[in-house]
């Protein structure tokens, strides 16, 4: 497949590295407004879509939230399939532009909530789906890292944009929306006591799923712990490994953490102990994964796993955190 890269930063850079040694595709333009960091030696750069004069089967878009929206548009009226980063638009009115636009195209957009493709995710939605923990009733979730203070000089991470809501957290709630259903109740708390920032630095968000289960979500990006999904997965080249659990979902006839993948089960009340189960699973680059199941959506052989209309929901769900938790 002929793909474009458009945007250099930090998941564009990553992108860009799967891309060039990947077997199934072929990196045939760079669009980045910089000459410099659309420079490569081996495909030509552009300054805008508009600019693009190669032959192309979709395109990747690395660039600011705001931007989603339009270039997703822009992409498809060039008959390009799109993969689009998260969050899939800042508002729900221009997701709902793009899912038009992909309807009247007749191209596919898959939004880039990576950690559906993990193979601790899916080994922990299996073990969910199977029912042997019988049925989920609660999850506690924590998202606890310190970003360096320069990661906030780019202009758009100053604001609400570059909270760890919609950066972070969001990829979070989409992959409790694929594990247990539809939100159907948010509520949001946050604070901005550490940097006084525009924008939540810390906080909480308790949210109810349709199916019944209840989860809460702690979040900053002010705390240098072990605790969060890039470090205990090892996902993030940025982002050391600590191996540490993040995630535990309580069933009611036991219970899994995550990214262990340790289930704890055969105690029928709290008088009983129960025994923990190691879980093996072969792990894989989740990037990549998602860049293999884009070539396959492209060839006609896959749906998105993630496309706009689903990720529309997570951006709901995100926006009323961001609504009901009140910070200065």
């Amino acid at each position: 497949m002929r793909l474009l890269l458009a945007g250099t930063g930090l998941i564009g850079a990553r992108h860009l590295a799967h891309m060039e040694t990947h077997p199934d595709l072929d990196l045939v333009g760079i669009i980045d407004p910089d000459p410099l960091r659309r420079k490569h030696p081996n495909a030509p750069g552009f300054a805008s879509i508009d600019d693009v004069d190669v032959t192309a089967d979709g395109i990747v878009l690395a660039t600011p939230t705001g931007s989603h929206a339009p270039l997703t548009i822009a992409a498809l009226a060039r008959g390009w399939h799109v993969l689009v980063e998260k969050p899939v638009a800042d508002t729900l009115a221009n997701a709902d532009a793009m899912i038009a636009a992909a309807k009247s195209a007749q191209r596919h957009v898959l939004v880039g909530h990576h950690r559906r493709h993990h193979p601790r995710v899916v080994a922990l939605k299996d073990i969910i789906a199977s029912g042997r923990l019988g049925t989920p009733v609660a999850a506690s979730l924590l998202w606890l890292m310190r970003k360096p203070d320069d990661y906030f000089d780019v202009g758009w991470r100053s604001g609400l944009d570059g909270a760890p809501i919609k950066q972070n957290l969001i990829h979070d709630v989409d992959t409790l929306r694929w594990l247990f259903g539809e939100v159907t109740d948010v509520v949001g708390l946050a604070s901005n006591a550490v940097r006084g920032a525009a924008r939540p630095e810390s906080g909480g968000a308790v949210l109810r799923f349709d199916s019944g289960v209840t989860a809460t979500l702690t979040y900053a990006d002010t705390t240098p712990t072990p605790w969060g999904f890039e470090a205990g997965t090892g996902e993030s080249p940025h982002i050391p490994h600590t191996a540490q659990d993040s995630l535990r979902i309580a069933c009611t006839g036991g219970g899994v953490e995550f990214p262990s993948l340790r289930t704890w089960s055969g105690a029928a009340h709290w008088n009983e102990e129960p025994k923990p189960t190691e879980t093996p699973v072969e792990d894989g680059v989740p990037l990549v994964r998602q860049l293999s199941h884009f070539a396959a959506v492209i060839r006609g052989e896959a749906d998105p796993v993630v496309d706009a209309a689903s990720a529309r929901e997570t951006l709901a769900v995100i926006l009323q955190i961001e609504k009901t938790a009140k910070w200065d």
